[in-house]
């Protein structure tokens, strides 16, 4: 578990999240399958009471939701830490009144891959 790269729990206390058992069961994978997503950054994690989790958000009825590897890969990118990263997913967008990861699951997916892309460079 040492050698995930696992963000810190900054998750607001509503955000849900999941273990690592759930998300291997949602994705109809193996746990290890998941943390080779979790350290190719497919996926981002963090430690919460010691154990990694995935936030809730960044999956869906289909699996990985379909703008979360994108907008990780865009930040990243951008010169932003997992930490970093993480926070501005869970970050609400007064405008939208959505964080950035509930918002990827709306019609207001591609504006914030584009503030993704505005607030990385």
């Amino acid at each position: 578990m040492s050698s995930l790269p696992l963000s810190h729990d900054c998750l607001p206390a509503d955000a849900d999240v999941l273990s690592l058992g759930e998300v291997a069961a949602r994705l109809g994978v193996s746990t290890n399958r998941v943390r080779t997503l979790i350290r190719d950054h497919h996926l981002l994690a963090l430690s919460r009471a010691g154990e990694p989790v995935v936030p809730a958000l960044f999956l869906d009825d289909e699996g990985i939701a379909k703008h979360v590897n994108g907008i990780v890969e865009v930040l990243f990118d951008g010169g932003y830490s997992r930490d970093e990263a993480m926070r501005w997913l869970f970050t609400e967008i007064d405008d939208l009144g959505l964080y950035p990861a509930a918002a990827l699951h709306t019609h207001a997916a591609r504006e914030v891959v584009r503030r993704a892309q505005a607030a990385a460079f």
